[in-house]
């Protein structure tokens, strides 16, 4: 997901987190100005969705404003594609895992 509060935060002329805790305020959240720097310097980890409720409040915007998809595999690093064996045509078959049984014998560490 690509956070855009600075974006949501722009159209209402807000641009320190100083101004958006006190947009906050105005809808009855109230939280440190430490959470709301972290919120406004960075994509969170979590959102409440209570919070995200009282933030689209008080900058008078919808999650899809402040929230935007982006594809899981680009933002992983993960090559789209497929791994397969050479010469094989069906569907790409699984990679077993270390440890999770699908060896017969135990390989040396990398």
């Amino acid at each position: 997901m690509k956070w855009n509060l600075r974006w949501a935060a722009a159209k209402r002329d807000i641009w320190r987190p100083t101004q958006l805790q006190a947009a906050f305020r105005e809808v009855g959240f109230t939280p440190s100005l430490s959470k709301v720097a972290a919120l406004w310097s960075g994509k969170p980890v979590t959102v409440r969705l209570d919070d995200l409720d009282k933030i689209c409040a008080a900058l008078q915007c919808t999650v899809a404003d402040l929230m935007e998809a982006e594809p899981v595999a680009a933002a992983e690093g993960h090559p789209e594609t497929e791994q397969r064996a050479v010469g094989e045509s069906g569907p790409a078959r699984p990679i077993p895992r270390p440890g999770s049984g699908g060896a017969r014998r135990s390989l040396p560490p990398n």
